[in-house]
């Protein structure tokens, strides 16, 4: 007679979000944070009020992939995605996480800092 042991089977891990959001006057800037996510490319997709804007895809490193996205020069030249100067509307974003099937495996909102 076979016996299982359910709490021998591994759990899976779930895939977290971090968002942090800042606006400025003249700039708009918003990195996305994904762990706990099997190996893979995944891509971020930012809404704030009617802006959306989905990243290029990038492989996860371990188990984490880092988005970034930004209105300042400087920073999309470094790799960030670009978005407006006015971006952030009412003052949140909402992120999602999106692997190579188009479903998002985490999602999470954040109020943003005003400077």
């Amino acid at each position: 007679v076979a016996t299982f042991c359910l709490a021998e089977m591994p759990q899976a891990s779930a895939a977290e979000i971090g968002i942090s959001c800042e606006k400025r006057a003249n700039r708009s800037k918003i990195s996305v944070n994904g762990g706990g996510l099997p190996p893979g490319e995944y891509r971020a997709r930012v809404i704030s009020g009617d802006n959306r804007r989905t990243s290029a895809p990038l492989p996860t490193i371990g188990d984490e992939v880092e988005f970034d996205f930004d209105s300042r020069l400087a920073d999309i030249q470094a790799g960030a995605t670009r978005i407006s100067p006015d971006f952030i509307q009412n003052g949140s974003v909402t992120a999602k996480i999106i692997n190579a099937a188009g479903r998002a495996v985490t999602s999470d909102t954040e109020l943003c800092r005003v400077r």
